[in-house]
């Protein structure tokens, strides 16, 4: 065997090993990630009694529905999952209605303060959330928003419109200008870009945006926990916490509801893959 051969197999057997090492961490890092929630998911078919066996039984023999028919049968923990659902998608829309005009305005206008209105949008989202808790609190009692959807949707809207626009704009960036020009050289005006043939085509940073944005309306607990007062008006995240009792902890219907609060994120994730890793990669540019 000439040195040649022997230099060749041994860089392929490096290759092989580092392949390998590489593998084992992924799958060794996936079973971390994802143990906590396949035990969750086997959690929610056990009783209380069950949870708490020990040595801990991974499969149970008494497989039981019974706290998900008491989650889905019960109206006040239904109106849990129909509040987020409302919360979520609204915030949602009107993020991305907004972040499109404000981002099509910081990409393809000139105007003054606009460097300035830049450090703004990048400061809000640099803030602590839960440093604007108790001004919000006062502001929405003052304007008669306190327990109300209006309210919890637009307090939302502050802390993901920042985001949008900043994703949006370096998307709107990648886009040739040369498009807004032949669109207005046929007489129509830049909304019409805008709408026809720029969003059209931001179709990836637009998934990516409203994914982002309907996970943090999802899944946002303390400004929920706050600015509502009676259970019509709760969220999942509250639902959840509401089922820790003064003497006892209903862990079996937490960990269902729990499950049931992270299907529409991972249906939409699962749905939407494609545009969100494309989105967040072409958006990830200076503004």
């Amino acid at each position: 065997m000439t040195q040649s051969t022997l230099v060749t197999t041994s860089t392929h057997q490096r290759g092989g090993m580092k392949k390998a090492g590489v593998l084992v961490g992924l799958v060794l890092g996936a079973l971390f990630a994802g143990f906590p929630v396949i035990w969750m998911a086997l959690s929610s078919f056990k009783s209380n009694r069950e949870i708490f066996e020990s040595p801990p039984r991974i499969i149970t023999d008494s497989f039981s529905l019974d706290s998900y028919i008491t989650i889905l049968t019960d109206p006040v923990k239904v109106r849990f999952f129909v509040n987020s659902y409302v919360i979520g998608l609204a915030v949602t829309v009107l993020t991305l209605v907004v972040a499109i005009f404000a981002a099509y305005a910081f990409s393809r206008y000139e105007f003054p303060f606009k460097r300035v209105l830049n450090v703004v949008v990048i400061s809000v989202q640099a803030v602590p959330p839960i440093t604007l808790l108790i001004p919000y609190f006062g502001l929405m009692v003052t304007l008669g928003l306190y327990n109300t959807y209006p309210g919890l949707i637009l307090t939302y809207m502050v802390f993901t419109l920042p985001y949008a626009i900043i994703m949006l704009t370096g998307y709107f960036n990648t886009l040739p200008r040369e498009l807004d020009e032949a669109v207005k050289v046929d007489g129509a005006g830049p909304i019409t870009a805008l709408w026809r043939i720029l969003v059209p085509l931001s179709v990836p940073g637009l998934v990516s945006v409203g994914l982002y944005t309907f996970m943090i309306a999802w899944n946002e607990f303390l400004f929920a926990l706050t600015l509502t007062r009676t259970q019509d008006m709760r969220t999942v995240p509250i639902g959840i916490q509401l089922l820790m009792g003064q003497h006892s902890y209903e862990w079996n219907e937490m960990m269902a509801m729990s499950v049931l609060g992270c299907i529409p994120i991972l249906v939409l994730f699962l749905f939407f893959q494609r545009y969100f890793i494309g989105g967040m990669t072409a958006g990830a540019v200076k503004i």
